[in-house]
C-alpha cells in the first residue's frame, strides 16, 4: 500500500454560482474542483441526470478509485459484473481497473456528487464531451485522449443487459 500525500497550501472554495456547468438536459456537469487545486488529491463533479439518460458507459481508470455519492433521485450503477439501484444518500466506491459505469434509474432523474482520487485533471475530459455532443468533434476522438484522462471504455453484457 503506498501513500499519497497531496501538496497544496490554500483552502478550496468553489462557490455554487461559478462552477462552470458543461452540457444541460439530459446531463450536466457541474465542475467543481480539477486535480490541480487540490494538489492532484481528487477531482470532483457533480452530474445530474435527467429521468431515465445515461451518464457514463461502462469505463475503468487504472490509477483512481471513483466515488458516487447520491444527492437526490435515483441512479443505476455498475461496479464489475454487478447493477446496483442507489438512492438519495447512497454512496458507491469503485476501485481502480474495476469496470463501471452510471445512469438515471428508469422513470427516475439522479443527481450524483462524483469524486475522483488521486485525482486526474478531467476538466477538459468534460468539455470534450461537450464538443462530441454539439458534433464539433467524433466520438471516436475520445479513444485518442483515453491515457490523457485515464478513462478507458469497454464492453459490460451486465450494463447491456440492464433494461432488456
Amino acid at each position: 500500500m503506498s501513500l499519497f500525500v497531496p501538496e497544496f497550501d490554500d483552502t478550496v472554495l468553489v462557490r455554487d454560482a461559478e462552477a462552470e456547468v458543461v452540457g444541460g438536459a439530459p446531463v450536466a456537469v457541474k465542475l467543481l474542483a480539477d486535480s490541480s487545486a487540490s494538489g492532484g488529491a481528487l477531482s470532483t463533479v457533480r452530474v445530474t441526470l435527467a429521468e431515465g439518460a445515461d451518464g457514463a458507459r461502462p469505463h475503468v481508470h487504472h490509477n483512481s478509485a471513483e466515488m458516487f455519492y447520491l444527492l437526490g433521485g435515483e441512479a443505476e450503477v455498475l461496479s464489475g459484473d454487478d447493477v446496483v439501484t442507489a438512492g438519495r444518500g447512497d454512496l458507491i466506491i469503485v476501485p481502480p481497473d474495476r469496470p463501471h459505469a452510471f445512469a438515471a434509474a428508469p422513470g427516475s432523474t439522479a443527481d450524483l456528487l462524483i469524486v475522483i482520487t488521486p485525482g486526474v485533471e478531467r476538466f477538459e475530459y468534460f468539455r470534450h464531451l461537450q464538443r462530441i455532443r454539439l458534433g464539433e468533434v467524433a466520438p471516436e476522438s475520445l479513444l485518442e485522449v483515453q491515457e490523457l484522462y485515464d478513462n478507458h471504455f469497454l464492453r459490460s453484457d451486465a450494463w447491456d443487459g440492464r433494461r432488456r
